[in-house]
C-alpha cells in the first residue's frame, strides 16, 4: 500500500537526499544533509503507518485500530512529513486522498472492525 511506498522512498531519501521545494529556497537543506534527520523521521513515520495498515496482533485489538478519528490526525501529519522530502511527493499525495475518504467515511458514520478481515456486528435494535 502506500506506507511501503512511504518506506521506499524514505530509504531510497538517504541515498539521494533532496528536499521537495529546493528549488524556492536552501533553507531546509540542512534537513536532510549532512546528516538525514528528515529521512530518518520519515522512515520512522512509514514503519507506523506500515504497521498500522497491516496490524499486527499487538495493535490489532487496541482502541487505537478501529479509531477513523486517529487515522484523521495521523495521516496529514504523516503526509506532511513524505511531501518534504522529494521521494516522497507520491506517498504525500496517497495520504491526502486516505485522508479525504476516511473523512468522507467518518461523515456518514462508517466503522473499522475491532478484528482485521471481518466485518462488523450487527446491532439488534428493538422497535
Amino acid at each position: 500500500m502506500w506506507s511501503a511506498d512511504h518506506v521506499a522512498a524514505s530509504l531510497e531519501g538517504f541515498f539521494w537526499p533532496k528536499i521537495l521545494f529546493d528549488f524556492w529556497t536552501k533553507l531546509l537543506d540542512p534537513a536532510v544533509k549532512p546528516l538525514p534527520i528528515l529521512q530518518t523521521i520519515n522512515i520512522g513515520i512509514a514503519l507506523i503507518n506500515l504497521a498500522y495498515e497491516w496490524p499486527l496482533n499487538v495493535l490489532a485489538g487496541t482502541a487505537i485500530h478501529p479509531s477513523i478519528e486517529v487515522r484523521l490526525f495521523w495521516l496529514p501529519l504523516a503526509s506532511l512529513s513524505s511531501v518534504l522530502l522529494y521521494q516522497g511527493s507520491d506517498p504525500a499525495l496517497y495520504y491526502m486522498i486516505a485522508t479525504a475518504v476516511y473523512f468522507w467515511a467518518f461523515t456518514e458514520g462508517e466503522v473499522i472492525c475491532a478484528e482485521p478481515w471481518t466485518l462488523p456486528k450487527r446491532r439488534i435494535e428493538k422497535v
